[in-house]
């Protein structure tokens, strides 16, 4: 089983994941190795030169995830890490696109295309709910997002919580400025892998303005 956790604070040691994907670290790549914590020694991160942005994905020391190939870019917003383990393979795309949202997260899709397969999950923060039930205001989702919508459709991916959860309305994010929740953090996977996928879960944290999210994998 593989436990994969998004979230934009510390690893919560309760939840036990396999692979940590963090977002937003401000890091630079000067001062990375902060990253490097008891339990979670193996790193694979992307950072500029400035403390914005920055994303990271953890493996931990129980697992004998093997990575084989990664891939990034150098500001921090996307790292892609290739491995395996139980002799299956298992590759993870973590994804930041702030503010520009949508059309951001669209470009970075169709620029790796070739990089993404069945077997992909894609673990991202782009500032962006999917649908009217991601928000508490129920608003209607905008062009940006149907065009990003579509993108997904034509690539055949979709956001596992959807699959779990037709119509539950759950957040990740609370914005004080407009005193309304949304679910803007997503975990993306392919729809010819969607047996795969044993449970998801929002899970709450008081160490950031986002809760994470929990995937467990048969």
């Amino acid at each position: 089983m593989l436990h994969l956790k998004d979230t934009n604070c510390r690893v919560d040691k309760n939840s036990q994941p396999t692979l940590c994907c963090l977002q937003e670290t401000h890091l630079t790549h000067m001062d990375s190795y902060k990253l490097k914590i008891k339990g979670w020694k193996k790193t694979s991160h992307a950072n500029g030169h400035q403390k914005w942005a920055g994303i990271a994905i953890l493996t931990s020391d129980k697992t004998n995830f093997k990575v084989t190939v990664v891939k990034k870019d150098k500001v921090g917003h996307y790292i892609m890490i290739k491995g395996l383990v139980q002799q299956g393979n298992i590759p993870t795309l973590n994804i930041y696109a702030p503010n520009t949202g949508a059309p951001r997260f669209m470009k970075l899709l169709l620029d790796l295309r070739d990089e993404i397969d069945s077997n992909i999950i894609i673990v991202r923060d782009c500032n962006t709910p999917l649908t009217a039930l991601d928000r508490s205001s129920r608003q209607k989702v905008n062009k940006n997002t149907m065009d990003l919508n579509y993108t997904l459709e034509q690539m055949d991916l979709t956001d596992i919580y959807r699959i779990f959860y037709w119509t539950t309305a759950d957040y990740t994010f609370y914005s004080p400025a407009h005193g309304t929740f949304s679910k803007i953090d997503h975990m993306i996977g392919h729809k010819t892998s969607l047996n795969k996928f044993k449970k998801i879960e929002i899970i709450s944290s008081t160490l950031s303005d986002h809760s994470g999210i929990k995937l467990e994998i048969n």
